[in-house]
């Protein structure tokens, strides 16, 4: 007796939206497939007796990027025709790296006594080398992690497999935006980013993020290089040097005169305000990001707006919180949160000043 079942796999997954978050919390993280032994030598070939171990063994051949494999079921107690049907539809369709890999799956059986052998013929949509190259992550910090080693390498792609995950495209998007910002010497141009859930729901998750670059990655590392050797010349002489946080400080004002150029029309980039032509407030917050990092001076960029038009700058948070705009001050002027607001910014966690 000789059956024959196809199944579909999902033609692909919604980009998800929302307002969930992702929780940075530990956890163990258990691999949806276990590796049986090979029958006689030959890996494609694997035991099962109970309908978990059917499911596992379809999923480890997709793992392994297996276009054709032997299931031989050994005294098994379950509906075979029923079984395969619904172990190959399980992994194609819930599990997240037969969601994100496979195309279609098609199961044939054939019984010999109490022994059924099933041939599964897998069809992927994913390359093996895709497949393998998956990066499991377990937290937050742990997807910001990555995502920043892929930005400061200009990588086009990121595939992570999240073992616990409750968060959406959206908040994923706003981590590689983040950690865009964490890092101004790589900072070379938001890049387009486009994220991808596998499956739509469902606490472990395959999260693809495909990111565009506004110009060819060896451009860009080639200006990170530049500007990463730049910072290192301008602040060698100030290396050898034993200061506290507010000498820092004072350092840095006076360098910045002469190292930063403005301009409104500008470039977004730190490479822009120091070695090309000009910065808007992006390129310019992003310049003093960098080089209070390496001065050792806390600060934190600032995304918000000024008179309702988009508006970056810095947070100094050493000795009390104050704020530096380079677009409007390079020589040392700082400003309180109440000033700024005074002044027409705004930004997420502004303090609210209540009138008296």
């Amino acid at each position: 007796m000789k059956r024959i079942i196809l199944v579909p796999a999902l033609c692909g997954a919604l980009l998800l939206s929302g307002c969930s978050s992702l929780l940075d919390r530990p956890y163990v993280m258990v691999e949806p497939h276990v590796e049986r032994p090979a029958v006689s030598g030959d890996s494609s070939t694997i035991q099962v007796d109970t309908y978990s171990e059917l499911v596992n063994a379809v999923l480890f051949f997709v793992s392994q990027g297996v276009e054709e494999g032997t299931i031989q079921l050994t005294d098994y107690q379950g509906e075979v025709e029923e079984d395969l049907n619904r172990a190959c539809l399980e992994v194609a369709k819930d599990d997240p790296l037969g969601v994100y890999a496979v195309d279609f799956i098609k199961n044939s059986y054939t019984r010999v006594l109490t022994t059924y052998e099933a041939t599964i013929s897998i069809t992927y949509r994913r390359t093996k080398e895709q497949v393998q190259s998956l990066v499991n992550v377990t937290s937050t910090n742990a997807i910001r992690k990555e995502v920043a080693e892929a930005l400061a390498q200009f990588r086009p792609e990121l595939v992570l497999r999240v073992g616990y995950f409750t968060g959406d495209a959206d908040g994923v998007a706003q981590l590689v935006r983040s950690a865009y910002y964490d890092a101004p010497a790589y900072a070379m141009g938001m890049s387009e980013c486009t994220v991808t859930l596998y499956p739509e729901t469902g606490t472990q998750r395959i999260v693809e993020i495909v990111l565009t670059y506004p110009e060819e990655p060896a451009i860009l590392t080639a200006r990170s290089g530049q500007l990463q050797q730049e910072v290192e010349n301008l602040l060698a002489p100030l290396r050898s040097q034993s200061a506290g946080s507010v000498e820092r400080l004072s350092q840095l004002f006076a360098l910045l005169p002469g190292t930063v150029r403005y301009d409104p029309d500008g470039g977004p980039t730190a490479w822009d305000a120091i070695l090309g032509d000009g910065a808007n407030s992006e390129g310019m917050a992003l310049a003093f990001q960098l080089l209070a990092q390496e001065m050792g001076v806390t600060s934190t960029l600032v995304e918000g707006t000024l008179d309702g038009q988009p508006h970056f700058w810095n947070r100094l948070s050493d000795n009390g919180v104050h704020y530096v705009d380079l677009t409007r001050d390079r020589t040392g002027t700082t400003w309180s949160a109440e000033d700024l607001l005074a002044l027409g910014y705004q930004w997420d966690d502004a303090p609210n000043f209540e009138e008296n």
